[in-house]
């Protein structure tokens, strides 16, 4: 009789197949979006149904069962999608520097070689800090492809004057990342100032030259669903090459109607002009499950190609460690304790 550590993985193929497909083309692959002049009558006639994106949100957890080894395959892609972040008030170069080594080994090494992934190169996508830990993170996952985004313009109020946002963005590139995370004026959403955001986002486009920029929303302090979908489409229309839910320090982060009215609006979006635009939900999603939710909605949504890192993000910090403890559960039969399961 085998013990629960010797206890072979069940399908073993199926997780390795589905995960080979989690490997992202070379972002080379998919041109930039270039945004286009702001077209405030497509931005004025949008419209989102409340209660009918509230009834399809509600449908996702429950339409879909993953489980076994189709589990652990979605659960790694998840991995791979994951922008590993720290953004606390008591960051330390040490916990940086230890964030970016669990970067680059995300999965405990005995886990990848029971599930027979041990030779795959697994890691996150990004990992996520503030301007003054860019250069440290940079050193840190030197060698290693990972890039390193980092959080300006003002994060995550967006209201230090617009020149210090700009020189913001232009020292985190200077120190080395190639994502810079940045966040807008609400007020311009509350105000209807669609003019005054797409001149923002536009001018921390350009600040940002080669360097990708994701533009985030705030939308647990946008008024409603409709504004949700305009900021998003003013967003892309100014040249964000990702549109991002929440900072993480509001007090409604991603939530899946949020996600729904902006991925529509990516769709929209790449329905008329044919330029792609990425995603990203920030804040509160720890669960795996969770992860689960979001990844189902953007297979329906936008098909598969938007499950891939150049298009699709987690902003996460403790989502990984569930993660683990349910790849851990599909190999041994058990929970382990998050300590087994060290992030930083």
């Amino acid at each position: 009789m085998t013990t629960a550590e010797t206890r072979p993985v069940r399908n073993p193929r199926s997780v390795i197949s589905y995960s080979e497909q989690a490997a992202a083309l070379p972002p080379g692959l998919l041109p930039r979006n270039p945004g286009m002049p702001l077209d405030l009558g497509w931005v004025r006639d949008a419209r989102v149904n409340r209660s009918a994106v509230e009834r399809r949100a509600a449908t996702i957890p429950t339409r879909r069962s993953i489980k076994t080894a189709w589990q652990a395959g979605w659960l790694l892609r998840a991995i791979t999608l994951i922008d590993l972040t720290t953004l606390q008030g008591d960051d330390t170069p040490g916990r940086v520097r230890r964030l970016c080594a669990k970067a680059r080994q995300p999965v405990r090494a005995d886990l990848l070689e029971s599930l027979g992934m041990q030779d795959v190169g697994m890691r996150v996508a990004a990992v996520c800090v503030y301007h003054a830990f860019v250069r440290t993170a940079v050193e840190a996952l030197q060698g290693s492809g990972i890039p390193v985004a980092a959080v300006s313009a003002g994060f995550p109020a967006g209201l230090t004057p617009f020149k210090t946002r700009l020189a913001e963005i232009e020292a985190s590139v200077a120190d080395g990342a190639e994502e810079i995370d940045i966040v807008i004026t609400r007020a311009h959403v509350l105000t209807g100032n669609w003019q005054a955001l797409y001149d923002e986002v536009r001018a921390f486009r350009e600040t940002c030259g080669a360097v990708h920029l994701k533009a985030i929303l705030g939308t647990g302090e946008l008024a409603t669903l409709k504004d949700v979908s305009r900021a998003s489409l003013v967003a892309m229309m100014a040249g964000a090459d990702f549109i991002k839910t929440s900072t993480g320090k509001e007090s409604v982060n991603a939530v899946l109607p949020v996600g729904i009215v902006m991925v529509r609006a990516i769709r929209e979006y790449r329905e008329r002009t044919g330029h792609c635009v990425g995603f990203k939900p920030a804040g509160g999603i720890r669960k795996a499950k969770e992860s689960l939710d979001w990844l189902a909605m953007m297979k329906e949504e936008l098909g598969d190609r938007w499950l891939r890192p150049d298009l699709f993000r987690f902003g996460a910090s403790t989502l990984l460690t569930d993660i683990e403890r349910q790849l851990e559960h599909y190999i041994t039969g058990r929970y382990s304790a998050a300590h087994r399961h060290p992030l930083a």
